[in-house]
């Protein structure tokens, strides 16, 4: 029975029955034996699965110039029904006074090379290289925004535990969603974006996130933390979710702290906490006015090492309403689901990160890129 009313709200959109927090295994089990696993090449295809999913791989980048900017190619199944694909783009200039470019454009006669490493449409080609260590994105489906960009990977990529995923279901050997992430923490990147008032040079440091959400979005998180802190030494990265009650409102985070020589640490022992709440008056939610953000685990060399960012998140970059910007295939996908009203708050501070490795502690300046999204 339990799985008959997943299926229905699988096609239909309703409202899950409360299954409870065993109804999850979260991938915070696999990382107390394996905190995480360094990617390969291997771990970097395309699933592209036929049932309802949302798959992306996404660049964030923060440029040398001070623009921020994100790519993003989105690869969505509604019901084993229909697939689409979109290419989004989006420029933060970061003035105080140009306003944001966003560009969202469905793709048409989408295609995979034949080991799915690199994603290809019309006008549009998302390309890993031969070594695994780079990818080059290009598109011009929107003149308002054509993008040629090589994200080049400096410290190695990982995800959390043994496969960065975590299941959902009552039969824990028979899941019926999941949820990963694979993270390249630290890239740089080169190349612009070329809009209708000139080119915007991208050279500098990037984030790479290929995520998967085996379900439907509304029904695996009802709430998500999103954290990408760069800085000339470091890179701090977190995605924290929080399912709804239907699976226990059950946090799960996953993160790590890595420099150019490497990744110092990560696992899933990472939190986030809203210190301060503004609130949005427009919609209710909470929206935050300050965090703190803290990372702990171990080095290679069994080092207790922890490290700390807070403070004030400063004035919002956006606010996105995310039922009125996503493609029409996202809005199928969330279709009568009572109480989803999606909404991305998004932020730019510069803040201080503290790394405390042993007993020897460091602090370094840095930006912040920070997304906090309610949903249901």
């Amino acid at each position: 029975m339990n799985w008959a009313k997943q299926q229905l709200a699988n096609v239909a959109g309703t409202q899950e029955p409360i299954y409870g927090p065993s109804a999850i295994q979260s991938v915070t089990e696999q990382a107390k034996d394996v905190p995480y696993t360094e990617l390969t090449k291997e771990d970097l295809r395309w699933v592209a699965m036929d049932s309802t999913s949302v798959e992306t791989q996404t660049f964030y980048l923060m440029a040398d110039s001070g623009h921020i900017g994100m790519a993003q190619v989105i690869y969505s199944n509604v019901g084993g029904i229909r697939t689409t694909c979109q290419f989004n783009s989006k420029i933060h200039y970061m003035d105080g006074k140009t306003p944001n470019l966003w560009a969202s454009d469905p793709l048409k006669n989408y295609r995979f090379d034949d080991s799915k490493f690199s994603f290809y449409a019309d006008s549009c080609a998302l390309e890993l290289s031969e070594d695994g260590s780079s990818y080059t994105i290009k598109s011009s489906t929107n003149r308002r925004s054509v993008v040629d960009l090589k994200v080049s990977r400096v410290a190695p990529g990982f995800v959390v535990g043994k496969n960065g995923t975590s299941y959902f279901g009552t039969d824990p050997k028979a899941p019926w969603g999941s949820m990963r992430h694979a993270f390249w923490p630290r890239c740089r990147v080169e190349g612009s974006m070329m809009t209708q008032t000139g080119e915007v040079n991208f050279n500098g440091k990037a984030f790479f996130v290929h995520a998967l959400q085996g379900m439907k979005p509304h029904h695996a998180a009802a709430r998500w933390n999103f954290v990408n802190f760069q800085s000339p030494t470091y890179s701090a990265v977190m995605m924290e979710y929080v399912t709804p009650p239907s699976y226990g409102s059950t946090v799960v985070s996953v993160g790590g702290v890595a420099t150019d020589d490497g990744i110092i640490f990560a696992g899933s022992s990472s939190t986030v906490k809203h210190t301060e709440i503004k609130g949005d008056p427009d919609n209710d939610w909470p929206e935050p006015g300050a965090a703190n953000y803290h990372w702990e685990g171990k080095t290679k060399d069994g080092e207790e090492a922890q490290a700390d960012l807070g403070g004030s998140l400063g004035t919002r970059l956006d606010r996105v309403d995310v039922m009125a910007e996503v493609p029409p295939f996202v809005k199928a996908i969330v279709a009568s689901a009572a109480g989803t009203k999606p909404y991305i708050y998004q932020y730019a501070p510069k803040l201080t990160l503290k790394v405390k490795i042993g007993d020897e502690v460091k602090e370094e300046d840095g930006l912040l890129f920070t997304e906090a999204t309610f949903i249901s």
